[in-house]
């Protein structure tokens, strides 16, 4: 029932207010107005979703996956491909399908800002729906080091080396623009 109400909370305050902060801390309010969706300040991560890339055909430039089959963390890119963020990173054994067998309905999904029609349509059940916001990832300084238990397709901003760090279910892969 907790989740019930939290997931509810979020989904409304998200089509209100547009700016939201997960474990805030003791911040009542996002870094600046650029920001729709933002994370506090400990040593966690997002956790990507499962998909298989070869069945997200109908996926949009943007869209971020943990693929089980490829075991790497990938990017979706505007010409319909995907990138593999994994890098040269050590493939994970640990890494199976068995997220992907859960099956979710297709629909569920949480749009943060205006509820946009063709936002709606997009796949995917994280959808920050705002032209001019963006989402800050979790920052982490030194995740390799600080994050005791990384899961696979989790997700952080290394705020030490400035970079993303992405993790495959066996080692950190480190991106710099």
């Amino acid at each position: 029932m907790k989740n019930i109400l939290s997931f509810s909370g979020l989904l409304c305050s998200g089509v209100l207010f547009a700016q939201i902060i997960i474990n805030p801390g003791t911040r009542t309010t996002a870094t600046n107005t650029s920001v729709s969706l933002e994370f506090g300040d400990e040593a966690r991560g997002i956790i990507l979703p499962y998909v298989d890339g070869s069945n997200a055909a109908d996926a949009v430039a943007g869209t971020f996956i943990m693929d089980p089959s490829e075991k790497a963390v990938k990017l979706r890119l505007p010409d319909g491909t995907w990138q593999n963020l994994s890098g040269s990173a050590a493939k994970s054994n640990i890494v199976t399908n068995a997220a992907s067998l859960n099956q979710e309905s297709k629909t569920a999904k949480v749009i943060i800002g205006p509820p946009y029609v063709p936002q709606a349509q997009v796949p995917g059940i994280l959808i920050l729906s705002e032209n001019d916001k963006a989402m800050i990832l979790p920052k982490v300084a030194s995740p390799h080091l600080n994050i005791k238990n990384p899961a696979a397709g989790m997700m952080v901003y290394d705020s030490a080396e400035r970079i993303l760090a992405v993790f495959n279910g066996t080692q950190w892969s480190f991106w710099k623009p």
